[in-house]
């Protein structure tokens, strides 16, 4: 199975935000294939992220990587997945409409490269591959909001929904390593209201803002950073195909 090679001077991505961005999206599209959940899907996209924060790009296939964290990531979280089905997810994916690979030597070689990958990401993230992630805090969070805010409000704007999906698409860039859990799930959905211009009841009168009601350690120019990283991974999405 051949994946397409990047480089960072100028090959199929162009820059080394630009091949993550793509092989992340290889990644979560790849776990939906596989019907991973929600968890595992970011934990595979942290173990990949975590892995070339260690590792230069240049060094090892992205993409062999990445199948490799989508195992590992099963693992972790208790959804285990078969190598056979990862591999064949995949290679549909470089191959659309391709038949499923036969069990010859091709495959084995890439079934052990898969593992051996798995090793070598394993040792290079010294075994921490278990994360806190802003899901948890997500839910608990709109849950609180939905109880602040009118039912009207809450009702004829999808805010719960963009936030949810303002978070899956975080995983496309490195915000995960660079941000509290805390803080990207109080962040995503600062942004959906803002996105909705959807106002919290009584802020104004308050003694400190709601997102700070949430997390107390959290700064508005935390919450600016997180949101101007996300809009720089949709101003990347509209520039590849």
């Amino acid at each position: 199975m051949e994946t397409p090679h990047s480089d960072t001077s100028g090959g199929v991505a162009g820059s080394e935000p630009r091949v993550h961005f793509r092989v992340t999206r290889f990644i979560m599209e790849a776990g939906v294939k596989l019907a991973m959940r929600s968890i595992p899907i970011a934990t595979a996209c942290t173990i990949y992220h975590k892995f070339f924060r260690e590792i230069s790009l240049e060094a090892y296939d992205p993409y062999l990587v990445a199948m490799s964290s989508i195992y590992l990531a099963g693992k972790v979280e208790e959804q285990h997945l078969r190598i056979r089905d990862i591999i064949n997810v995949s290679n549909s994916y470089f191959h659309p409409g391709s038949e499923p690979l036969e069990l010859d030597s091709r495959f084995w070689e890439l079934r052990d490269s898969v593992v051996q990958c798995e090793l070598l990401v394993l040792r290079a993230l010294r075994f921490q591959v278990s994360f806190q992630h802003p899901h948890k805090y997500l839910l608990h969070y709109l849950m609180a909001l939905k109880h602040w805010l009118n039912r009207y409000s809450w009702q004829r704007t999808p805010v719960a929904i963009v936030a949810w999906a303002l978070l899956r698409d975080s995983y496309h860039g490195g915000l995960c390593l660079r941000f509290q859990p805390q803080h990207l799930a109080v962040a995503v959905l600062y942004l959906a209201l803002q996105v909705y211009g959807v106002e919290v009841p009584a802020e104004e009168e308050a003694e400190k803002p709601w997102w700070q009601v949430f997390s107390e350690d959290l700064t508005k120019p935390i919450i600016d950073n997180i949101v101007s990283d996300l809009i720089q991974i949709y101003a990347m999405d509209t520039e590849i195909p």
